[in-house]
């Protein structure tokens, strides 16, 4: 297979923050042509799960995204913090703070990229199950969460009329119900 990788022959920061950097960069493909400028976007690790609580229910979390004014569902998840000593570890503290639920056991599921084309990080997806409520939420300032429980078949319904709009947990439902064998592709 023909390499197709770039070269970096210069980058330069922009911009640096807690949840946002960008870069410029000045490339090379492997042709020789120049590719300037290229920007990418930095952002921290993510993790997310398709949860259930141990009678089986999907638990999807509502709230407001700003970037496109709207409220709707999404599963539970967030930043890796640096003191995160595992990707599971993560999970399992997002799960925990943003629901109140902590699990028996998560599974990966992999990875997906929001947009490689500009976007330097990863998202791992997990399936946690055996929910059980055990303390009340303990959300961030900026957070305002509201938790849902829905059967599976409520869930497949909800997908089906594109009620769950951000692409990488919708990447990360289907492939729980696939683990779950509730899913066939």
């Amino acid at each position: 297979m023909k390499d197709l990788s770039w070269k970096t022959l210069s980058s330069e920061y922009l911009y640096k923050d807690t949840w946002f950097t960008i870069r410029k960069e000045t490339c090379e493909r492997q042709d020789g042509q120049i590719v300037t400028p290229y920007y990418v976007y930095e952002f921290p690790t993510w993790v997310t799960a398709m949860a259930l609580t141990e009678d089986g229910k999907i638990i999807l979390e509502r709230q407001y995204r700003h970037a496109l004014g709207l409220t709707n569902y999404e599963i539970p998840g967030g930043c890796v913090d640096p003191t995160d000593v595992s990707l599971e570890a993560a999970i399992q503290r997002e799960l925990l703070e943003e629901t109140g639920y902590a699990f028996e056991k998560y599974e990966y599921l992999g990875r997906t990229s929001s947009n490689p084309s500009t976007n330097n990080n990863w998202m791992h997806m997990y399936l946690a199950t055996g929910g059980r409520k055990v303390q009340e939420q303990h959300l961030d300032q900026n957070e305002e969460i509201e938790v849902y429980l829905f059967t599976i078949d409520e869930l497949k319904q909800m997908l089906r009329e594109n009620q769950i709009i951000q692409s990488m947990h919708v990447t990360a439902l289907f492939y729980g119900l696939a683990r779950l064998g509730q899913l066939q592709y």
